[in-house]
């Protein structure tokens, strides 16, 4: 991959990081002010539910996520990245959940030239 297809995947990675870490302000810091999420569940989150909804503690715990043979396709200021990945996290219930998925994310060069996302798709289940 070139320059613009591993910032990309790097960023992927770090909001990998971010989720893993329930650090809120470094999830947001990733994600593009119009973000939108659609679960493998088809649960649709904006920017806010989705950081709330994966870094409030009390509820989904994640612990890694791990982006499997990723393909980064990069037009002008714009990236789409599938991936397969496999979710480790901890329910409200304290229960460990690993789940395996495809993921697609659409990725935006902002005005400063970093990449931040702008929306994804879980799903469906792999496993």
């Amino acid at each position: 991959m070139a320059g613009d297809e591993d910032q990309v995947l790097i960023a992927a990675q770090t909001r990998a990081a971010a989720l893993a870490a329930g650090d809120a302000a470094a999830l947001r810091a990733l994600l593009h002010p119009g973000f939108g999420w659609v679960s493998h569940r088809g649960e649709v989150f904006d920017l806010d539910g989705y950081v709330a909804a994966n870094t409030t503690p009390g509820r989904l715990r994640w612990r890694a996520q791990r982006l499997e043979q990723p393909q980064v396709h990069v037009v002008g200021d714009a990236a789409v990245l599938r991936c397969a990945v496999t979710d480790i996290v901890t329910g409200a219930d304290g229960a460990e959940v690993r789940a395996r998925m495809l993921m697609t994310q659409t990725w935006v060069r902002d005005e400063t030239g970093a990449w931040v996302c702008l929306a994804g798709h879980a799903g469906p289940r792999l496993d």
